[in-house]
């Protein structure tokens, strides 16, 4: 399957989580905060989202500043 994660054509295969999708990135640690098609997907639910084909993904994490 094809989709988009922060920007980049990825393929994935079908049946990918959210969670398995960060593993596979190598970004699990990193990232606070995941969204597909602009709709925020809760920690808590990352194993058991789905991302389909054609999903634009976006992990996002935060840095303090001052």
């Amino acid at each position: 399957m094809n989709i988009v994660v922060n920007g980049e054509q990825r393929v994935i295969e079908e049946e990918t989580t959210v969670e398995e999708l960060l593993k596979t990135l190598k970004i699990e640690d990193k990232t606070m905060a995941a969204a597909i098609n602009m709709q925020v997907v809760k920690k808590d639910l990352w194993s058991t989202t789905v991302i389909e084909d054609g999903a634009k993904v976006e992990f996002l994490h935060f840095v303090g500043g001052g």
